[in-house]
């Protein structure tokens, strides 16, 4: 994720016992490029304003699986280096939402130099992204943006719908996995190394499942784990992050004295649930701007507008202006459709994920009442210190809820290939909580967990010193 709030999180602990009532899909299944020459790449000319780079268009079925007709063309960026001594990597950007072309020089040369001494970068805008391609949905762009929390209307879902069609179930991470095989072939790789953050992790590991022989080595940075549970869309475990990550950062010299998660618990109570979601999710935003929690003066807001935990604790003793300004100053909605498309991440979300009443093949009229059977066996300790209500209430359950029914995408269980992968978290990310990695590490047979202590969300991106830089400069180059 490159400066946006938006931030695909996913599993969650548990399975809840609804999920048995709709049942779970099975095994990995890769979806088949289709036969015949090799892809290609079209319309290649030096990336605007990217020198170093060829921008190029990349042609993929509609539907890899056969039974759409119909063509898409997604812009591809790449470095020139062709003789890279250690081969091709692809760079996956996040969201779902996010395009991956227009940052590719912000990735190698600002970020990761020495990795792109050695490898051929290319990045690639996800179907449904980006400037030529980004699916449109006007309400819900400047209700979302690239939020994954706040509340959607379902006027806004609807009209999203309508947009797409009968096509709203072919943008799901098995689509992107099959084009990704093709740009792989387009580039003459046998092997590739993969590289995601944030959602681009899920691709990653799906890609890798899918494709295990055409893999060299996995990073997985600010980890999505690649299974997810009828549980995953309640987003507990990142709600339950937060009492962890608070304490943290209150516990760093000078200590604060009292407890954050306690005076969050209490906010939360005292206010609405339309409050509590418009909470979480500056929460959420504000890692972005502050992985201290404590800074009175982040960068990007205005003088004396940080602290979110001292403005916590000052609304908990009856002052809410500070945490009413976090809530002011860090809006969700209205970013530019094709910097992150609320659309697409809809559409993939809703295809990919597993919910309360199992998947988007359930017919809708017997979602709400199983989602209702899931709020109820709720306990206090599984959303604490929010509450039951805002798990439901908030956007992952409140986007796909109404969704159209349509065909879901596998949802694969087993353990990614026996190739080197190299995880990488921040223990003050609030998207992709460190939890999450630690599941996925152990479906790893060859896999590496580095916790990058003090730092929040998109290592890669965004650490603030050179910790997790440094291990992934020893993976990819030693």
């Amino acid at each position: 994720m490159n400066g946006h709030k938006g931030r695909i999180r996913t599993p969650l602990l548990r399975t809840l016992a609804v999920a048995t009532i709709v049942g779970l899909c099975g095994g990995a299944t890769a979806v088949a490029a289709p036969r015949g020459t090799r892809p290609g790449l079209t319309d290649s000319h030096p990336c605007a304003g990217q020198p170093g780079f060829t921008c190029s268009t990349l042609t993929v079925p509609l539907d890899h699986r056969g039974t759409r007709p119909g063509s898409l063309k997604l812009q591809v960026a790449v470095a020139d280096n062709t003789d890279a001594r250690k081969g091709v990597l692809f760079f996956l950007s996040g969201g779902p939402g996010q395009p991956g072309a227009p940052f590719i020089t912000h990735i190698t040369h600002d970020r990761l130099p020495e990795i792109a001494k050695n490898y051929r970068f290319a990045m690639i805008d996800q179907r449904g992204t980006g400037e030529f391609g980004a699916i449109t949905c006007p309400k819900l762009q400047a209700q979302m943006g690239s939020s994954d929390i706040v509340t959607p209307t379902p006027d806004a879902v609807g009209e999203c719908a309508g947009v797409l069609g009968d096509k709203a179930g072919l943008y799901g991470t098995d689509q992107t996995v099959a084009d990704l095989d093709m740009l792989r072939q387009a580039l003459g790789a046998d092997k590739i190394t993969v590289d995601g953050t944030s959602y681009g992790s899920f691709v990653a590991e799906r890609y890798a499942i899918a494709h295990p022989h055409n893999v060299r080595s996995v990073v997985l940075d600010s980890v999505v784990p690649h299974h997810f549970t009828a549980a995953d869309s309640l987003y507990l475990s990142a709600m339950r992050a937060e009492a962890t990550v608070l304490r943290d950062a209150c516990a760093a010299p000078p200590t604060c004295g009292f407890d954050p998660a306690d005076d969050l618990a209490q906010v939360i109570r005292d206010r609405s649930t339309a409050d509590g979601v418009h909470i979480l999710d500056m929460i959420v935003s504000y890692e972005f701007v502050d992985p201290t929690y404590r800074d009175p003066n982040p960068a990007d807001l205005p003088p004396g507008g940080g602290d979110l935990i001292g403005a916590l604790h000052t609304a908990r003793n009856g002052d809410p202006a500070r945490l009413n300004a976090l809530v002011t100053n860090l809006p969700s909605g209205g970013d530019p459709v094709t910097e992150f498309s609320a659309g697409l991440h809809a559409a993939t979300l809703c295809t990919d994920m597993r919910f309360p009443w199992g998947s988007s093949a359930t017919p809708r009229p017997v979602r709400p009442f199983l989602l209702d059977v899931t709020k109820n066996s709720l306990n206090q300790s599984d959303v604490w210190p929010y509450t039951p209500n805002i798990a439901i209430s908030q956007g992952f359950i409140q986007s796909c809820l109404p969704w159209p029914t349509g065909r879901t995408t596998p949802n694969p269980a087993e353990k990614l290939p026996n190739v080197p992968v190299l995880l990488l978290n921040g223990d003050h990310d609030l998207s992709t909580p460190i939890e999450w990695a630690r599941l996925e590490v152990a479906l790893a047979p060859h896999g590496t967990l580095v916790t990058v202590k003090g730092a929040a969300h998109s290592v890669q991106n965004r650490e603030r010193g050179h910790v997790g830089r440094d291990a992934l400069d020893h993976f990819l180059n030693d």
